[in-house]
C-alpha cells in the first residue's frame, strides 16, 4: 500500500469556482479577492484580511507594516518553518531564538521574559515577539501579550499552521490569527485549506491593513491613485482571482474538512495509544486544536539515527513520512550568520531529534490508518 504524506481536499465546489473565475475576463483583483478576505476575516474574527501569494510574503508585509528593521530584535522559535524567521531577515532584523515548551512545542513564555530581561541588563531592547501555533495547536497567548503590552512590543501571531484553532483564556475565546498586532494563515496545498500557493494577513488595526495592501501590490496608494503611481516600495504579492475562488470554495467547507481532520486524528490516537515508546500529541485544556498534521515523538530513549532508521523503514513499505522540524538555528547560513550552534536550545534539539510526521489529510482512511500503525509497530 502506497499512502502519501498530505493531500488536499478538493470537491466539484472548488472546481466550479476556479472555472467559474476562468470564464470571466478577471482572473486578478476581481471580486472574489475581496470575497475571499471577508470570509477569512470574519470567521477569524478581526476586522481587516489582506490575501498574498504565500504565508512568508504575509509575515514579511506584516514585519514592514510594523517598521521593524535593520538591527531590531525579535523573539521567535527556532522550532517552526523556516520562514517565521526569514521575514525578519528579509529587513535586516535579527531573530533572537528562546526555547520552546516541551508538551506544546510552542515559544516558552517564561523563557521568552528571561530572555528580554538578559537582553536589557545588556542594554539591548526588543521590538517584538513572534510566536507560531506549533502544528496547529495554540501558543500561550495570554502570557504573551501580557509580556508584550509589560514591555511594549509588537505582537505576531504566526497562524500559518492553525486556522480554525482557538485560544480560551479568562473565559474568552478566540480564533487562531486574531491575536497580537496581526496574524496570518498559509495555504499551501498540505494545509486544512487551500489556495494552491497563498496566505492571508489578519488584523485589527487599519494602518497594517492599509500597508499591507499598498504593499502587496507595487506600493500602489491604496485609493485615488493612477495604476502606475507608487507612493512607497511594494512587491507583487498579489493573490489572483483564481486562487481566491478555491480558497472561498474551501472556507465554505471549512467546518466539514476540521471535522474530518480531527476524525482521522482521533483514530490515529485511539489505534496508537498503546504503542510503547511512543509519545503522542498534546493538546492543552484551554485550546482547540485545527490538525495540520500529526506527529509523534519517540520516547527519549531513542536516538536520532534510530528514528531516521524508522523513518526509512515506513517509507520502504510506502508509508511517506517527514521529521518535524529540523532546528532553524541548525541551518547553516543561521549558524553562519549568528553563530548558533548543537546545544544552544536542548528542548528544540531533544523534540526534533525525535519526532515524526506520519500520513494526514482529510480523507485519509481507517484502512489507511491502519496499515500505518502496523507500519509502524513493525518499524519500531
Amino acid at each position: 500500500m502506497q499512502v502519501p504524506l498530505s493531500s488536499p481536499d478538493i470537491t466539484e465546489l472548488e472546481k466550479n469556482a476556479v472555472l467559474e473565475v476562468l470564464n470571466t475576463a478577471q482572473l486578478s483583483l476581481g471580486p472574489k479577492l475581496p470575497a475571499f478576505e471577508q470570509a477569512v476575516a470574519a470567521y477569524t474574527g478581526v476586522k481587516y484580511a489582506v490575501a498574498v501569494n504565500s504565508g512568508t510574503s504575509a509575515l514579511h508585509l506584516i514585519v514592514r507594516a510594523l517598521g521593524i528593521g535593520e538591527g531590531d530584535l525579535v523573539i521567535t522559535t527556532p522550532f517552526s518553518f523556516i520562514a517565521s524567521s526569514n521575514c525578519f531577515l528579509f529587513e535586516k532584523a535579527i531573530p533572537v531564538f528562546v526555547d520552546i515548551e516541551p508538551q506544546t512545542y510552542n515559544l516558552d513564555p517564561v523563557k521568552v521574559k528571561t530572555k528580554i530581561k538578559e537582553l536589557k541588563e545588556q542594554g539591548q531592547k526588543v521590538k517584538a515577539i513572534l510566536a507560531v501555533d506549533v502544528f496547529g495547536h495554540p501558543a500561550d497567548w495570554a502570557e504573551l501579550e501580557k509580556i508584550a503590552q509589560e514591555e511594549d512590543l509588537f505582537l505576531i501571531d504566526d497562524s500559518c499552521e492553525a486556522i480554525g484553532a482557538s485560544y480560551t483564556s479568562q473565559g474568552q475565546t478566540k480564533k487562531a490569527g486574531s491575536f497580537g498586532d496581526a496574524g496570518c494563515f498559509a495555504f499551501y496545498p498540505n494545509k486544512q485549506i487551500t489556495t494552491g500557493e497563498g496566505g492571508i494577513i489578519t488584523t485589527n488595526k487599519q494602518n497594517i491593513y492599509d500597508l499591507a495592501l499598498s504593499m502587496r501590490n507595487q506600493g500602489r496608494a491604496v485609493m485615488g491613485s493612477a495604476w502606475l503611481g507608487h507612493e512607497r516600495l511594494g512587491y507583487n504579492y498579489r493573490l489572483s482571482d483564481i486562487n481566491c475562488a478555491l480558497g472561498l470554495a474551501q472556507m465554505q467547507r471549512l467546518p466539514e474538512i476540521l471535522a474530518k481532520r480531527q476524525k482521522v486524528a482521533n483514530y490515529y490516537l485511539e489505534q496508537l495509544q498503546d504503542v510503547p515508546g511512543l509519545n503522542l500529541p498534546y493538546i492543552a485544556p484551554n485550546v482547540e486544536i485545527s490538525w495540520f498534521v500529526f506527529v509523534v515523538r519517540l520516547a527519549d530513549q531513542y536516538t536520532q539515527q534510530d528514528r531516521d532508521q524508522i523513518m526509512q523503514k515506513l517509507r520502504t513499505q510506502g508509508v511517506q513520512c517527514n521529521n518535524y522540524f529540523v532546528p532553524i538555528h541548525y541551518q547553516p547560513f543561521y549558524q553562519q550568520l549568528f553563530g548558533y550552534q548543537e546545544g544552544d536550545f536542548p528542548i528544540t534539539e531533544q523534540i526534533a531529534q525525535r519526532t515524526i510526521a506520519l500520513p494526514f489529510f482529510s480523507n485519509l482512511t481507517n484502512a489507511q490508518i491502519d496499515y500505518v500503525v502496523a507500519t509502524l509497530k513493525n518499524a519500531l
